[in-house]
């Protein structure tokens, strides 16, 4: 795709936007997260309900980023991405103004709309501005945007549940998401638009596929397990048709084309993996701080920090090392170095010290770190350069699939575990997530070996 004539202040403006979408998303999720117990004893809700407060933005995220990318395509980058950044500051408003679970619920649904509008189209929009010789340095941006705003959102939540109630904690998206669409409609470039007919039928099945699998993990924890196994069964029936109803298309929703290369394939499932190992740890550490060592909300989201902080630090050191060493090495240590620092989480005293957790957690942080770019590298990478944009999309997917994995998991181990012990089983599960990305993405040496062979 040619990048339309742009000065160098209109792309400068054009990637503050980019990263005031993903600093919006990356702060809602932390902050969330931190406030899970707070909403739940202020709610008056179980543990088990409260979790889907995380879970219902994650699933709805996750089944709306590929409608969002056909959208995007039919209608305009612009209008897509604009109308995302609008409808996801209304709905933070909305989340704050809740008082009850269900209201809070509903609106953090149409959150998850428009953040998968931003998720599935940020590098995409960087994409439209910038020349090919400068694309490394954009994405790098955009990674650390990621990291950085992660960092902060544990400790932000934690100042402000310090001296106001927890609906606050979404009033601080309102005055950043007015401020970023302002900006983005004046900024952003006009977008070319392909007239596709929407495909409704792909859309409902991706729905189905998503949804209802995760939807049926739930109802386990629920010990619902007729419900459970209708859901999970018409999930597995939904992919299935799904599959067969994408390989029909002249422009696939889902790109079929990118999943049929292993390297690219394996580097999707290694993302879930991490993905999911990284929720499990995110929801379930609030629950053992607060709940379980009577930590306060401050002093919770100074433990959680210094994960994120330090993948702030390792991401851009990963990313210089791929250069010269293989990607799928780099990232199988970083998810065993992850595994190894969720093992530890899981086997702490009773009463640690606040050192004896930020080591901890410093190692969660670095092993992610160095998973991530060299992953995201190899993604961008594998397949063709004219599929950049759709490689960029499965990335957002495999990311937000795992999220509303653990998510789900979280509460499907709540929901059988007695006492405290729920949130250490999920640092368990998450330390298997770890090892089976570790043993995923060391599995792509073997791939690319092979196809090296072949040339």
């Amino acid at each position: 795709m040619a990048v339309p004539p742009v000065s160098d202040a209109q792309r400068r403006l054009v990637m503050l936007c980019a990263v005031l979408g993903i600093v919006l998303g990356g702060l809602d999720g932390a902050i969330a997260n931190i406030a899970l117990p707070t909403i739940s004893r202020d709610l008056d809700c179980s543990e088990t309900l409260t979790v889907w407060i995380v879970n219902v933005y994650h699933l709805t995220v996750a089944v709306s980023l590929l409608p969002a990318a056909a959208l995007a395509d039919s209608l305009g980058l612009k209008r897509i991405y604009g109308f995302g950044m609008m409808l996801f500051t209304a709905a933070s408003l909305a989340c704050a103004l809740s008082g009850s679970l269900d209201v809070l619920i509903g609106a953090r649904v149409v959150q998850g709309l428009g953040a998968a509008c931003m998720a599935a189209l940020s590098g995409a929009l960087v994409r439209s501005v910038y020349p090919r010789g400068m694309l490394h340095q954009a994405f790098a941006i955009i990674a650390l945007a990621v990291a950085i705003s992660a960092a902060v959102g544990p400790t932000l939540a934690a100042a402000v549940l310090a001296v106001a109630t927890w609906p606050w904690l979404f009033l601080i998206n309102v005055p950043i998401g007015l401020m970023a669409v302002a900006l983005f409609l004046r900024a952003a470039p006009a977008s070319p638009r392909t007239p596709l007919a929407f495909d409704w039928v792909g859309a409902f099945l991706n729905v189905g596929a998503l949804g209802l699998g995760i939807l049926g993990v739930d109802a386990l924890g629920q010990k619902q397990h007729e419900l459970a196994m209708i859901e999970i069964g018409a999930g597995l029936l939904c992919t299935v048709l799904l599959y067969g109803q994408q390989k029909r298309q002249q422009t696939p929703m889902l790109p079929l084309d990118l999943l049929a290369i292993p390297l690219f394939s394996l580097s999707i499932l290694t993302s879930i993996c991490a993905y999911a190992a990284q929720i499990l740890a995110y929801v379930a550490l609030p629950f053992l701080f607060q709940t379980v060592m009577h930590h306060s909300a401050v002093m919770t989201g100074l433990l959680v920090t210094p994960w994120p902080l330090l993948v702030a630090a390792a991401a851009p050191f990963a990313g210089r090392l791929a250069t010269r060493h293989p990607a799928s090495v780099l990232s199988s240590v970083g998810l065993s170095i992850l595994a190894i620092g969720l093992a530890t989480l899981s086997a702490m005293p009773a009463h640690p010290a606040f050192w004896n957790v930020a080591w901890r957690m410093a190692l969660c942080g670095i092993g992610f770190g160095f998973y991530q770019t060299p992953n995201n590298l190899t993604v961008m990478t594998s397949g063709p350069a004219s599929r950049s944009g759709a490689a960029s999309g499965m990335l957002a997917v495999a990311r937000t699939i795992g999220w509303a994995l653990g998510s789900a998991l979280v509460a499907l181990i709540f929901g059988i575990s007695q006492g405290s012990g729920g949130a250490i089983h999920c640092l368990e599960l998450a330390t298997g997530f770890a090892l089976l990305g570790a043993v995923l993405s060391v599995s792509r040496r073997v791939v690319r070996y092979e196809a090296d062979q072949q040339t």
